[in-house]
């Protein structure tokens, strides 16, 4: 398992609510979630076998910003 993290633009529960179908239904995603009080917004992912590329195709297919945070 890994912990993947990114700066985000997901500023509240709905934007929250349009990347959570795909988040959940990604085979290799065990875990996730959005920290909205933080001023990058940070999304962090528990997954195995995952690039950090991946998450950030989902979010962006979403129409959000997402860049892993190194």
């Amino acid at each position: 398992m890994e912990i993947l993290v990114f700066k985000t633009n997901l500023s509240n529960i709905e934007h929250v609510g349009k990347v959570t179908l795909p988040l959940n239904h990604h085979p290799h995603i065990v875990e996730w979630n959005v920290d909205l009080h933080d001023c990058d917004k940070v999304l962090r992912v528990i997954a195995k076998d995952i690039r950090a590329s991946e998450v950030e195709q989902i979010i962006g297919n979403a129409g959000y910003y997402c860049r892993e945070l190194v």
